[in-house]
């Protein structure tokens, strides 16, 4: 396979030019954080419950220019806001939880408050996240950040990416040898200590674990993983039936951001009920209440226990996990049809077992299906707003993506008209993990 085709020279090099400018450095000295947006196929809300997920990058997300700035100051500019954000890596940095104020989050994955110019505080929660794990930094930087046009709330964890480049930066800067799955942490420390969102660690692995080509698989309880390498990779075992795909993103025109949405942790804490009263039935009650821990067969025998809500959240963990496994063995056998019907119960079961999703992404999902040439599809991310994903035939993926357009602007004209047409549905490839240049 080629290599990823983001970023682009001209890209790297507009973004070397606005550090340069701001630094007063030349711009052989700047260096620049790849930080990609994920989406995951199968494995949709089971993470944060130990369950198994799969994941890939894409040829989408973040781009961190930056320099060390030869003191503690941190001086950070955006693509998306004006003004700039200053702090210092010497300060110490307190939990910033905004649930309850209203905010919306762009292709950075910034939350920008009302009447508050916050942009910034996901690069003060990467200096949290440091500073928890004990380390002292020294070394501020100059940056600037940028995110892939058109994915503004587009649920394809753009929050994890940004996180992550700031981290890999300020590290960088300070010359902190971090692996990722210790990244993993650090930006979880970012999410969950910081900002207070109740997620798991599949944003975080599949931005940092990816490669190019292959599909992540990670079990949340145990954090092993595995890339796994489809058989049409290998020219000597490609069948003249396995066919090239690309990823097809339509977006919602939602951009509430989740952390605003109680729904996401409300359902969590859903989870955690019916895996209490599972291990308690199955007499497990010292287990944490996860439902990871709780046993298949433990389920079947106790799952009337559970009341309607918690039954759905139970059914769903324990299908989409099975799902996974079966979704594994497609991918690697190159059985990309088997795969995508995979990822279409997923995201079926995210409707009626999960309950998430609003009206104009269940129509998406139900359009996209109905595609030329899609095999799958599924929401990305939670599902209360941004974009679906889908896996289609790379012969039918311009086809697909006008028809999309077309069908979506006759079920939601007035979202559908605050899209810009060259970005309302996206053609695109997998992509490798975050990177330092």
């Amino acid at each position: 396979m080629e290599k990823p085709s983001w970023p682009s020279e001209k890209q790297l090099n507009r973004i070397k030019e606005i550090v340069s400018e701001m630094s007063k450095k030349s711009m052989e000295h700047v260096r620049i954080v790849v930080s990609p947006y994920r989406i995951c196929p199968l494995g949709a809300h089971i993470d944060h419950q130990g369950g198994n997920v799969s994941a890939m990058a894409i040829n989408k997300g973040v781009l961190l220019g930056f320099v060390p700035s030869g003191d503690a100051q941190v001086v950070l500019r955006s693509a998306q806001f004006k003004g700039d954000v200053n702090f210092r890596v010497d300060e110490k940095q307190y939990p910033n939880h905004s649930n309850n104020k209203k905010e919306e989050t762009n292709a950075n994955g910034h939350a920008k408050l009302e009447g508050d110019n916050n942009w910034g505080r996901y690069a003060k929660g990467a200096l949290y996240a440091l500073q928890q794990k004990e380390h002292c930094l020294s070394q501020g930087i100059v940056g600037y950040i940028c995110g892939s046009d058109g994915l503004d709330s587009s649920g394809l964890s753009s929050s994890a990416a940004v996180g992550l480049a700031y981290l890999l930066a300020l590290e960088n800067a300070n010359n902190l040898k971090i692996s990722p799955t210790e990244n993993i942490d650090y930006d979880r420390l970012i999410e969950n200590g910081y900002l207070g969102l109740r997620n798991g660690i599949l944003d975080q692995s599949a931005i940092l674990l990816s490669s190019y080509g292959c599909l992540l698989h990670m079990n949340c309880k145990t954090k092993d993983f595995k890339l796994i390498r489809p058989l049409d990779m290998e020219s000597s075992l490609k069948s003249e039936t396995q066919k090239e795909y690309q990823i097809l993103l339509a977006c919602s025109g939602l951009k509430q951001a989740l952390t605003n949405n109680p729904g996401y942790n409300y359902r969590v804490a859903e989870c955690q009920e019916a895996a209490k009263i599972l291990l308690n039935a199955s007499g497990n009650s010292h287990l944490e209440p996860l439902l990871c821990n709780v046993e298949q067969e433990a389920y079947e025998v106790h799952k009337s226990k559970l009341e309607t809500n918690l039954a759905k959240r139970a059914e769903h963990y324990f299908s989409e996990n099975t799902r996974v496994l079966q979704g594994l063995e497609a991918w690697a056998s190159g059985k990309l049809e088997d795969f995508g019907k995979l990822v279409a119960a997923s995201g079926r079961s995210s409707i009626v077992n999960y309950e998430c999703g609003a009206e104009p992404l269940v129509q998406l999902y139900e359009i996209l299906l109905k595609a030329p040439g899609v095999c799958g599809a599924r929401f990305s991310g939670a599902g209360f707003r941004g974009c679906c994903i889908a896996f289609v035939d790379a012969d039918y993926a311009a086809e697909a993506a006008k028809f999309v357009r077309k069908e979506y602007q006759k079920v939601q004209p007035e979202l559908a008209a605050q899209i810009d047409p060259e970005t309302a549905v996206l053609i695109c490839e997998q992509g490798d993990c975050a990177r330092i240049l």
